[in-house]
């Protein structure tokens, strides 16, 4: 569709926007309109604060007067989710109040739109209805995790949020299936994590020196005669912590395309089997009276059933 404004907007910022940060703000504002367009019209002044040019990084205050020049830019068709897509997420909600909701996020459905896809499932949301319309992600799960997204309704909660995430105060556990068998007495590992981007633009983390401080808790839930289901509590939440905590210590996530190993893989993945074995499976933020927890996917029991059968062994 063609996502234009012929006129100059004004915008004044409610208390519920305010210490946001002014690129941000823009793009949940101008939907619709292409990133780049928007940092394009920030740093070139044609976007004024109070009459005056302000960096991507202003944070915007409540009664700020932002002035948004005439926009008139053809992009492409808004994507629209498929109704099947919606009803599914709509049953996978787990929790809800006013200020938020938690989401039993499937397996292979990205958490936002970008890189080759066009709708993730923040996209997805807010096309539940009116009042989803300014939902955001709270935090991040991989494309290939399953389990507890949350999701903020309103800029005040999101806020909070962000600063007990920052004071490590949400406590966030994922169950693992892990190739081998994981040693007893392997019950926390720390060390620090670097990220890296590649020449395709891939994130990949690795151990590093020069990285960030990264802290899992592991407990063994259950070894089978392959595998090895792990109990994983993030103390840290570095990218892809668990994975690389993992796979460094030479017992990778199963189907674990990053990190894993793909020889192993193809030995045990079928069609109907074929994700990565990380869940999300228990979210508690203390300080908000908030616990939730989504169930082990079936997956897990199947594929350990499976390798065990007297078929497969033969």
């Amino acid at each position: 569709m063609n996502t234009k404004s012929d006129k100059v907007q004004n915008i004044i910022v409610d208390n519920g926007h305010s210490g946001q940060r002014l690129d941000n703000f823009l793009l949940n504002f101008l939907k619709g309109i292409p990133k780049s367009k928007i940092y394009s019209i920030i740093r070139k002044g044609e976007v004024r604060v109070n009459s005056s040019r302000k960096k991507v990084s202003y944070k915007i205050v409540e009664d700020d007067l932002i002035r948004i020049p005439p926009l008139n830019i053809a992009t492409a068709s808004k994507n629209i989710p498929p109704s099947s897509f919606i009803k599914v997420l709509q049953k996978n909600i787990i929790y809800e109040d006013n200020n938020c909701l938690v989401i039993n996020k499937p397996y292979g459905v990205a958490s936002h739109g970008g890189s080759g896809i066009s709708i993730g499932l923040i996209e997805a949301i807010r096309n539940f209805g009116k009042e989803y319309r300014d939902c955001k992600l709270v935090h991040r799960l991989d494309r290939n995790t399953s389990g507890c997204q949350l999701i903020s309704k309103n800029q005040k909660f999101l806020r909070i949020c962000n600063l007990l995430l920052r004071e490590r105060k949400f406590k966030k556990k994922y169950i693992a299936l892990i190739h081998g068998q994981w040693p007893d007495e392997l019950k926390l590992i720390e060390n620090k994590l670097e990220k890296n981007i590649t020449i395709s633009g891939e994130k990949m983390v690795k151990v590093s020196k020069n990285g960030k401080d990264s802290i899992t808790e592991f407990r063994i839930i259950e070894k089978s005669k392959f595998f090895t289901k792990l109990s994983c509590n993030l103390i840290t939440g570095r990218t892809h912590q668990i994975r690389v905590h993992t796979s460094s210590n030479n017992f990778p996530i199963v189907g674990d395309l990053k990190y894993g190993n793909k020889e192993k893989d193809k030995k045990f993945l079928e069609n109907n089997l074929k994700r990565m074995f990380l869940h999300s499976s228990h979210l508690e933020i203390k300080d908000l009276n908030l616990k939730v927890s989504c169930e082990e996917p079936k997956e897990f029991k199947k594929i350990i059933k499976i390798s065990e059968s007297k078929s497969f062994l033969t």
